[in-house]
């Protein structure tokens, strides 16, 4: 095990060795047939949790990050539109900078909305008042260059016998694993809590000198019982001692999480504002974009990701509803055992009503063939849009909520693509095969 230097006094733990698949243990070069085997190997005990450690992170940011508050401005301007209108459709972009705002996207909708006034409001309700900060909700320019949905896309959406097909093609996918009460990876499931409770003691005021940007971070070593490696948390502040900062942190923060604190050890590393200083932030400091935080709305990386951003868009945007109701598949899939862990990936083609392609992944940790849990998905789960839309009710003013601590695994908001309504059926169906 080596140790390896990370700047000032923390000294972190190399554990895992570089795997040299050109040669065996006496230097000859492996054929093919053993690299494969080595490789298969390897990955099978990562994956089906064998004695192997290693370690995986993930991050997620406040809600005073410079793309969060875009993707909450976008999200607020969604809601608005679906108050008035839940047949609006809606595909809103959001750019945000020192003291400037630039909404813009395509709209088709009845609701006449104040755009600026939502914007100004979602600033200032996350903390961006002051001038100092750079900006600020009360100050700061908007700029709105919105115009109507083009009728090429609404022709796919809206069809005249009645189908409403997918808005736009893509892949998606959902995740779930029995790690976390919620089905959430651990590293993503701790980064969401530590910037809720930035937010929460900011706002509160019991670590007052605290500014809206912030980010966490976390390291789980995946041993025989997993446990925290490191945590990362970056916050923007007045000017205030990086020592005090430190300390409140850990205490005022970190300790204050019970789920966190069970889960560290004496070797758990906690590293508070590396760079020692971070006064300047949020769009004065970094630009910010509606879409830029795809990783941190949903796994964290621990599952992979269709490319498609969740903010600003309707639910005829199959890059968001699929990819909720593909979660909801894969939590209830988990939660009635069929897995410990699963991933499914679905596609859609423009205008079409059915998905072209649905793949299930249990990374082996499956109880029954996965040719019968593709038939189970096939025959449980409408997975046309206008079905998808109603049984998860995405056409109420939801989002907003949403553009903060992640979009999946969020069981604090009742949402219906997080609720286990299909364990029984799930179970029923399985008994029968």
């Amino acid at each position: 095990m080596n140790l390896i230097k990370s700047g000032g006094e923390n000294w972190l733990y190399e554990t895992q060795q570089p795997i040299k698949l050109g040669a065996n243990s006496n230097g000859k070069p492996k054929d093919k047939l053993e690299q494969d085997r080595f490789i298969l190997s390897f990955f099978n005990k990562v994956i089906e949790g064998g004695n192997m450690k290693y370690l995986f992170t993930s991050e997620s940011v406040t809600e005073g990050h410079p793309d969060k508050v875009c993707d909450q401005i976008s999200d607020a301007i969604l809601d608005a539109y679906l108050e008035k209108d839940e047949k609006s459709h809606v595909a809103i972009e959001t750019l945000a900078t020192e003291n400037f705002v630039l909404v813009t996207g395509e709209v088709k909708t009845s609701a006449k909305i104040d755009i600026e006034s939502i914007v100004r409001k979602v600033i200032l309700d996350i903390g961006y008042d002051k001038d100092e900060y750079g900006f600020n909700g009360n100050t700061c320019e908007v700029v709105i260059k919105i115009k109507e949905q083009s009728p090429d896309i609404d022709m796919g959406v809206s069809q005249e016998n009645g189908i409403i097909g997918a808005g736009d093609q893509g892949i998606m996918f959902g995740f779930a694993c029995n790690e976390t009460n919620n089905y959430m990876p651990y590293p993503i499931y701790f980064a969401h809590l530590l910037v809720k409770k930035l937010d929460e003691v900011r706002k509160s005021k019991i670590i007052p000198y605290l500014r809206p940007d912030g980010k966490s971070q976390v390291t789980i070593n995946y041993d025989d019982k997993p446990y925290i490696d490191t945590i990362l948390i970056s916050n923007q502040h007045d000017d205030i001692s990086l020592e005090i900062l430190k300390e409140d942190i850990i205490e005022k923060v970190i300790l204050q999480i019970p789920e966190i604190a069970k889960m560290m050890t004496p070797e758990t590393k906690i590293l508070i504002n590396p760079t020692g200083r971070f006064i300047i932030g949020g769009p004065k400091g970094d630009s910010g974009l509606t879409g830029r935080k795809i990783i941190v709305d949903t796994y964290g990386g621990y599952s992979r990701h269709g490319g498609g951003a969740f903010s600003g868009k309707d639910a005829t945007k199959v890059d968001r509803s699929a990819a909720y109701m593909a979660r909801y598949i894969a939590k209830n899939l988990v939660a009635a055992k069929v897995a410990d862990k699963l991933e499914i990936q679905l596609s859609y083609a423009i205008g079409m009503e059915n998905p072209i392609s649905i793949n299930i992944e249990t990374f082996g940790t499956e109880k029954y063939e996965k040719s019968i849990i593709q038939s189970l998905v096939i025959d449980l789960f409408d997975l046309k849009p206008r079905s998808i839309r109603s049984h998860l009710e995405l056409t109420k003013p939801i989002y907003n909520k949403l553009a903060r601590y992640g979009h999946i695994g969020r069981e604090d908001l009742e949402l219906n693509f997080e609720k286990l309504d299909k364990v029984n059926e799930i179970v029923e169906y399985l008994s029968k095969k």
